[in-house]
């Protein structure tokens, strides 16, 4: 059995860029990915980079099966790119298979020709992010109808009906991307509150916004089971114990991702999970063995890519640093949801605020008022945010409108280095801009 000094499980945001400086300190690494369309990780492949280049190309009115091609054609320059960023280092090998531990530092790798190989790593990371959640409804795991997200953006063709299953972030923006290309969308959710999480007024703004663009809302729908006939699939459900049903050519599961432990082997070692179903983590990505991090979406918590980047700075610091750096620092962490117009927020809205019993200045501004949203002919949203009546530092800020995106990042930012709101009211920004709506967000 060969020892390697690094060992990473999938090819993943945060283990590619760990590989890669791994390597420029000329240390051994062998990067172990079950799929040779997964180079580079979930994002650049079935996530946010696809699915964002869908959602611009919805808006500008690209056809569905040109903007499927076009996605294509960067996926595969993205993955090349990704593969041999790593596997051009002298000191880095790719190895396409599919790895499970054997013990707490010993792996097996059932190779993509049957053969399998075994490794003893001096430290492992273990790197294979999430996977679609599948709700136990009867007849869906069976339908030949049924998606996940990552199969609906590789729809040789454009759903005429699709049945969303979920009204959180993922399933809002698949709806609001193929309302865009022209499909009849009706998103189901058994919550009979919309987005409970954000303000009302930021809520009910969203749904006004997706309905007008053609999107139905059913609530409160207790799904009972998905029925496949010749050419579609008929959904039944229930709400307020009346009966419905509809029809869809597609039925898009959007409820979810969990962390991708199956067929890791954790069984064969000492490596605890959550109840959650995720790898169990300390404050330094170290799981309960000893040399084995857990890096991404596998621990749990946010799903972002740049959640996975910034658990690569917390080990590297370990590796090559002063190791203070920690997951508990992360207190500041912005989102987006990438609907039409987009919805973006860091820190507290009003309604988390009231629930802490926290005391707050709250600034809001229609997005009709700022001049850059005249240009650009969408002047739907709201911008909120809340500052401390005493520090004046932000507390949180909920953005809703076009560009929402990139201010948000401002704001993360301002709330990072502990700045004054009036930092950002008394900014000079160039002219038209979305930024320069801090001037009259926070008079």
């Amino acid at each position: 059995m060969k020892t390697i000094k690094n060992i990473i499980i999938g090819f993943g945001k945060g283990g590619k860029t760990l590989a890669k400086f791994l390597a420029q300190k000329s240390e051994e690494v062998l990067v172990i990915e079950k799929s040779n369309k997964m180079y580079g990780g979930t994002c650049i492949n079935i996530a946010c980079l696809p699915s964002k280049r869908l959602i611009i190309e919805a808006a500008n009115g690209v056809s569905y099966v040109d903007a499927v091609s076009g996605k294509n054609e960067m996926t595969a320059q993205l993955r090349n790119k990704n593969y041999h960023m790593l596997a051009d280092e002298q000191t880095v090998t790719v190895l396409d298979g599919e790895a499970h531990f054997i013990a707490d530092h010993e792996i097996e790798v059932v190779l993509t020709n049957g053969k399998k190989e075994q490794f003893k790593g001096e430290r492992i990371f273990i790197n294979t992010g999430a996977v679609p959640v599948m709700l136990p409804i009867p007849g869906l795991k069976e339908s030949k109808y049924i998606l996940d997200s990552t199969q609906a953006m590789d729809e040789k063709k454009m759903p005429e009906n699709l049945t969303i299953i979920g009204a959180g972030y993922i399933g809002l923006e698949f709806a609001s991307m193929f309302a865009k290309y022209g499909s009849k969308v009706t998103v189901l959710d058994h919550s009979r509150e919309f987005l409970s999480r954000e303000d009302d007024d930021i809520s009910q703004l969203v749904k006004k916004d997706l309905e007008d663009a053609g999107v139905h809302f059913e609530l409160g729908a207790d799904i009972e089971e998905i029925i496949d006939e010749e050419n579609e699939a008929k959904v039944r459900y229930q709400i307020n114990g009346q009966e419905k049903e509809i029809s869809a050519n597609r039925i898009l599961a959007a409820t979810g991702r969990k962390p991708n432990i199956e067929n890791l082997g954790l069984e064969n070692t000492s490596i605890e999970i959550t109840d959650r179903g995720a790898i169990k983590v300390d404050d330094f990505l170290r799981t309960t063995v000893d040399n084995v991090w857990a890096i991404g979406d596998v621990k749990g918590g946010l799903q972002f890519t740049y959640i996975s980047l910034d658990d690569f700075r917390i080990i590297k610091d370990q590796l090559f640093g002063t190791g203070a750096r920690m997951i508990s620092d992360r207190k500041v962490v912005p989102y987006s949801v990438f609907i039409s117009p987009a919805l973006s927020q860091v820190g507290l809205n009003e309604k988390q605020a009231r629930n802490q019993n926290k005391e707050y200045k709250l600034f809001k501004l229609p997005v009709a008022a700022i001049p850059k949203a005249k240009v650009a002919k969408d002047s739907r949203g709201l911008f909120k945010a809340l500052v401390d009546p005493e520090t004046e530092e932000i507390l949180g800020a909920t953005l809703y409108g076009i560009e929402s995106y990139e201010l948000i990042n401002l704001i993360s930012l301002a709330m990072k280095a502990h700045l004054s709101y009036t930092v950002l009211r008394d900014q000079i920004y160039t002219h038209p801009t979305m930024s320069e709506a801090f001037n009259d967000l926070f008079k």
